[in-house]
C-alpha cells in the first residue's frame, strides 16, 4: 500500500511537471499538439497549463532582434560600384504565424537575408551615387583653409534617408505574412569599390594639389609684395639718410667758411697765419715726394718758404 502511494505521487508529480510550464517575461509561446499549433499564442508571462505528454510549448523571443547584413559591392544607377553594409532590427509580431512560416529564428534570419539584401540592392541600383551618400541639400560650410570646398554642391532629389526608408517599407511589406516586423534599417557603412577607389583618391589628391598650388601662388605674391615694400622702405631710408648727411655737410661747410672768414678778418698776424695754413694745406694736396716744384721769387709759395728758412 505504501509503495502504491509513492508510485501514485510520482505519477502525479510527473504529470504536473509536464502539464505546467512557465512563460518568462522576455518570451512568448505557442502550444503544439502532435506538431500542429493549438490555440492562440501566449504572450503574457507566468505559469501556464497544457495537456501533458501530447502537447509541447515552443518559446519565442519578445525582444527586438538584430539582423547583420554582409558588405556587398553594388552598382548605382550611374554605374558606380560601392560597398554597402547594412543592419536592421526586427521582432516576432505573430508567434503562431512565425512558427507556421519560419519555424525558428534561424529560418527568420535566412529569410531576412534574402529580403533585406534584395531590397537594398534594388534601392541602390535605382539611385545615383550622390543620392546614396547625401541626406539633404544643405549648403556645405566653407573651411577657411579650403575656401573652394563650400557651395556649388549638386542638388539631390531623394537622399540616403529616403532610400533607407524605402528599403524599410518594402521589407515590411514582404515580411507582413511571415509573423515578423522589421522595425528599422540602417546603413552601417558605404564605401567605394576597389575599382573606383584609386580614381577617387587620385581626384582628391589632384584637388588638394590644386589648392596647395593656389596657396603657394598667393604666398609668392605676398612675398614679392613684402620684398617690394622692403626695398621701397630701404630706398626711402637711404634717401632720407643721404638728405640728412648732405644737410649736415652743408651746415659744416657753412660753419667752416664762417670760421675761415672770421679768421681772415682778424689781425694781420692772424691773417698771415691763416694764409700760411691754407698754403700748407695746398702744398699737402698738390705736392708729393716725387713732385718737382718751380716757383718764381715773387710768388706766395716762395715768400712762405723764404720766411720759414734760417
Amino acid at each position: 500500500m505504501r509503495v502504491l502511494t509513492i508510485l501514485l505521487v510520482l505519477v502525479v508529480l510527473l504529470v504536473a511537471a509536464n502539464a505546467l510550464f512557465i512563460v518568462p517575461e522576455d518570451r512568448q509561446a505557442i502550444i503544439t499538439q502532435f506538431g500542429a499549433p493549438v490555440g492562440d499564442a501566449i504572450d503574457t508571462p507566468g505559469l501556464k497549463f497544457k495537456l501533458p505528454f501530447i502537447q509541447k510549448a515552443h518559446y519565442f523571443d519578445r525582444r527586438f532582434l538584430e539582423w547583420q547584413g554582409s558588405a556587398e559591392e553594388l552598382p548605382t544607377r550611374d554605374k558606380v560600384f560601392i560597398f554597402v553594409d547594412t543592419y536592421a532590427r526586427w521582432r516576432i509580431s505573430d508567434p503562431l504565424l512565425f512558427f507556421q512560416r519560419l519555424r525558428d529564428e534561424l529560418g527568420a534570419q535566412s529569410r531576412l537575408d534574402d529580403i533585406l539584401d534584395g531590397e537594398t540592392r534594388n534601392a541602390i541600383a535605382n539611385h545615383d551615387l550622390i543620392e546614396v551618400i547625401r541626406s539633404s541639400n544643405r549648403e556645405a560650410a566653407a573651411d577657411e583653409s579650403y575656401p573652394d570646398a563650400g557651395g556649388g554642391l549638386e542638388e539631390i532629389v531623394t537622399g540616403r534617408d529616403a532610400i533607407r526608408q524605402d528599403i524599410l517599407v518594402a521589407a515590411q511589406d514582404r515580411t507582413a505574412d511571415l509573423g515578423i516586423e522589421v522595425l528599422d534599417v540602417q546603413f552601417r557603412r558605404i564605401n567605394y569599390g576597389q575599382q573606383v577607389e584609386p580614381d577617387v583618391f587620385n581626384r582628391m589628391i589632384s584637388e588638394r594639389q590644386r589648392i596647395a598650388d593656389r596657396f603657394r601662388s598667393q604666398g609668392q605674391g605676398q612675398a614679392s609684395e613684402i620684398l617690394g615694400n622692403m626695398d621701397r622702405d630701404l630706398k626711402r631710408i637711404e634717401s632720407e639718410a643721404y638728405r640728412q648727411a648732405t644737410e649736415i655737410r652743408g651746415r659744416a661747410d657753412a660753419e667752416a667758411t664762417e670760421i675761415y672768414a672770421s679768421a681772415y678778418n682778424q689781425s694781420v698776424q692772424s691773417r698771415s697765419f691763416y694764409e700760411f695754413l691754407r698754403t700748407m694745406e695746398a702744398f699737402e694736396k698738390t705736392i708729393d715726394p716725387n713732385t718737382w716744384l718751380v716757383v718764381s721769387t715773387d710768388s706766395d709759395y716762395f715768400s712762405f718758404l723764404k720766411a720759414s728758412g734760417p
